[in-house]
């Protein structure tokens, strides 16, 4: 096999391409770096992996878990100098390889066919290693989805894909929803709505969570306007028993996930 040895290659540049929004969204494919993400690609959506690009130690440091696996699987393996790699990432130490993969485009309609118990709902969420950490945290804890509203990042971004650390292959991720649309659609399928918000008029250990509910999560900075507050059934908040202002998002999603793993327990 002929490694891949010029950085400046029609092939290089569309990898690079695809950190860009409107290059994900023309091609449908997105990029993943690292061993971790890719590892989990392979494992978890081997139908969905276009090609596989690794550096000569690379190919031998990940030989059992990656590179056998994939070309058992029928993937293009391809073989790359570190100077290639370091032109198709998005970071500066993609750590020997990167993954081409198609996007998955699921829809809420399928996720609560399947009956969820537990969901979040991103809203307004811009920061990408927020977003990430909060799927991270959904998978950690066995939930049955995340919901990303059309206001939110770009969950095929690098940074969000980093962030996931694989987890954006465990779980159904859907985008493009409509905040409004989608806690009527959540309520007409008997699915408890709690936004988590310093504003709360209970607190996340008083909070009913035997049933099935969702999340909501706001931006960053401001929460979650009234509106959406108004439309959910509860809105919760996360007691602060020191000294700490607040909690960041990432943060307070995963206190409140753990919350209902432990109520609900797997199945």
């Amino acid at each position: 096999m002929t490694a891949l040895t010029n950085p400046g290659s029609d092939r290089v540049r569309a990898v690079r391409g695809l950190a860009q929004r409107p290059v994900r969204k023309r091609t449908g494919r997105f990029l993943v770096e690292g061993p971790q993400g890719v590892r989990e690609a392979v494992r978890w959506a081997p139908e969905r992996v276009v090609d596989l690009y690794l550096t000569a130690d690379a190919m031998q440091r990940y030989a059992v878990d990656i590179v056998e696996p994939a070309r058992a699987a029928g993937l293009w393996v391809h073989e790359a100098t570190p100077e290639v790699l370091a032109a198709m990432a998005d970071t500066d130490a993609p750590q020997g390889l990167v993954g081409v993969v198609e996007r998955s485009e699921p829809t809420l309609a399928e996720v609560l066919s399947a009956g969820p118990r537990l969901l979040v709902l991103l809203t307004n969420v811009r920061d990408p290693g927020n977003a990430g950490t909060v799927i991270r945290g959904a998978d950690a804890v066995g939930a049955d989805g995340v919901l990303v509203s059309d206001s939110s990042v770009d969950v095929t971004s690098p940074k969000v894909v980093r962030s996931t650390a694989g987890s954006l292959f465990h779980l159904p991720v859907v985008t493009g929803l409509a905040t409004g649309v989608t806690l009527s659609t959540l309520a007409a399928h008997g699915i408890r709505t709690l936004a988590a918000d310093g504003a709360g008029t209970v607190d996340l250990p008083d909070v009913e969570l035997t049933g099935p509910h969702c999340w909501v999560m706001g931006n960053e900075a401001w929460g979650l306007p009234e509106r959406t507050r108004s439309a959910c059934d509860e809105v919760v908040r996360v007691p602060i028993h020191g000294k700490a202002e607040s909690l960041n998002l990432a943060m307070a999603a995963t206190v409140c996930l753990y919350a209902s793993a432990g109520v609900l327990r797997p199945r």
